[in-house]
């Protein structure tokens, strides 16, 4: 079932927030657009700050040059719709962007993977994302919110996704020994995820003391610092052996390293964190002990769905995830205080978002 067009406001100008560098954020004004047929014109209301931004404006992040136009965590409502778009998108509903931009015809694509397209691009990191007053997008990369998730839990669908594909890659953890390296959003993320699949315990590890305790606050079963000469073996003890499974959310040497480490013969070692470059591997240890080294980029529809469920079953401790609001108009703010150890989530106010 199709709607009719809904015509859209076509005079005024939007708000783009663009990243030249961390120190260098602007907000430009650009023509209102109008969506094409297929295409939703979304006004967004919240939009998140994540890792790869922070990576991105660092000029740090291998798949994002600079400039660009941030916002891929991104809730908001339909303003108007083009020719074709489905009676479900009518304007004043609520909606989250599934940011991935897929061929729908490579290998990957056709075995149900588009999260790893041969030609992938990803909104608000490739191509102009959603930190704007109002943008175009395909139909078919929104997601309809049910009334009982407010947009605050929403804005938190997108970087929930991943976390739980991560999860689900890894394989039935009920009764398994978890430990997640790195206590930042995706390894909390991952913390839900595993305790929520059942794993008998599951230990954090990161460096800085505030966010073990947060770790621990959100289930784990302890936490360890991570540059501690003894951490492996803190570990340990507190899982009651080595581990079934280490997601590694930090993707450095040091990290690598440290998860082989703390698996058991046969573990996995799961691959989250986007690494800055070429990571050594113990290639002699990871062959003794058959391990199973896998990666995990972004995620597919049943991830986004997932997410949304997990989030209406309330498990998801929302307010102390997002540690602050920002403006749009404040936005470099916004990312200074993404850069801060201490926060977890940060999120933009875009707008009311209220159809035109």
């Amino acid at each position: 079932m199709t709607s009719a067009v809904t015509a859209p406001q076509t005079t005024g100008t939007v708000r783009q927030v663009v990243v030249n560098s961390l120190d260098d954020i602007q907000v430009e004004h650009h023509a209102r657009p109008i969506p094409g047929p297929g295409e939703v014109l979304l006004e967004p209301t919240l939009v998140g700050i994540c890792g790869s931004d922070l990576h991105a404006a660092r000029g740090v992040h291998p798949f994002i040059t600079l400039p660009y136009r941030p916002g891929h965590e991104v809730v908001g409502r339909v303003a108007a719709t083009g020719e074709g778009v489905d009676a479900q998108f009518a304007p004043g509903t609520r909606v989250v962007l599934e940011p991935n931009l897929a061929c729908g015809k490579c290998p990957p694509c056709q075995e149900g993977r588009y999260n790893i397209c041969d030609v992938l691009d990803v909104i608000g990191c490739q191509t102009p994302g959603g930190m704007t007053d109002a943008f175009t997008v395909a139909a078919d990369r929104l997601h309809v919110l049910p009334d009982d998730l407010d947009d605050t839990a929403a804005v938190l669908v997108e970087p929930l996704s991943t976390p739980l594909r991560a999860v689900r890659r890894a394989g039935a953890l009920k009764d398994k020994r978890v430990v997640v390296l790195g206590a930042g959003p995706i390894g909390l993320f991952i913390l839900l995820g595993a305790v929520r699949a059942g794993a008998s315990a599951v230990v954090s590890a990161d460096l800085v003391g505030s966010k073990r305790n947060r770790a621990v606050s959100f289930g784990a079963a302890g936490a360890v610092d991570a540059a501690a000469e003894d951490a492996v073996e803190q570990a340990r003890m507190l899982l009651g052996g080595a581990a079934d499974v280490v997601f590694d959310c930090v993707s450095r040497d040091s990290s690598v390293r440290q998860g082989v480490d703390l698996l058991r013969k046969g573990g996995k070692l799961m691959t989250v964190g986007v690494a800055a470059g070429a990571t050594s591997i113990p290639l002699d240890l990871v062959q003794d002990r058959e391990l199973d080294i896998l990666g995990c980029l972004m995620f597919v529809r049943e991830d986004v769905q997932e997410a949304i469920a997990m989030l209406r079953e309330g498990v998801v401790p929302v307010a102390d995830i997002i540690t602050g609001t920002f403006d749009v108009e404040d936005v470099a703010a916004a990312y200074a205080a993404s850069a801060d150890p201490e926060q977890v989530k940060i999120v933009v106010r875009v707008g009311a978002g209220q159809p035109s």
